[in-house]
Formats: structure tokens, sequence, C-alpha cells
């Protein structure tokens, strides 16, 4: 499985499901289990962005699709990227 990191950035229409239903954060989070993609972290963040969440994913093809579906909801603008491991990262350079 492949790490990624979704750094997203609520619509007004996100804003007001929030402040309605805060609970749907974590919904959409099982929502996204049930697509085959694993939350490992999430965080709210102050500054350009509003979450960080760091997920696994089968591949490039399975995270494409989510962050498909969640953009498609009207709620989120997001930015993805493939988080690499240090050692892995470091191996790649001898």
């Amino acid at each position: 499985m492949t790490k990624y990191i979704i750094i997203s950035r609520m619509t007004e229409h996100g804003a007001e499901t929030l402040k309605k239903h805060p609970e749907r954060i974590k919904e959409v989070n099982e929502e996204l289990e049930e697509i085959g993609v694993r939350v490992l972290e999430q965080f709210f963040v102050l500054g350009r962005f509003d979450f960080l969440t760091i997920v696994e994913a089968e591949d490039e093809k399975a995270i494409s699709n989510t962050v498909v579906e969640l953009m498609a909801r009207g709620t989120i603008k997001t930015e993805t990227f493939m988080a690499i491991p240090i050692d892995d990262f470091i191996a790649s350079l001898e």
C-alpha cells in the first residue's frame, strides 16, 4: 500500500455542512474505507488549507478515483501527494 497526503480546503458548501454536522468528517473517512482508501491520520490545520489527511491506497488509480469522488461532492478542493518513506528514497539514490 502506498501512502498519500491529501491537503484540502473547504468550499462554502463544505463549511456550511461542517458547521451543521461536524461528525460528517468521520462519516466521510468511513466512506473512504469502503472504497478502499484507509485514513491513517487527519488534522485540521490553520493557514492556506483546512485539512491534512494521510491515507493509504493500493495505487494511483485508487487514490485518483477517491479524490475525484470527494471533489465531485462540491465540499472540498484538494491537492494530493505521494509520500515516499525516507529509507526508500535514500535507497533509490544509491
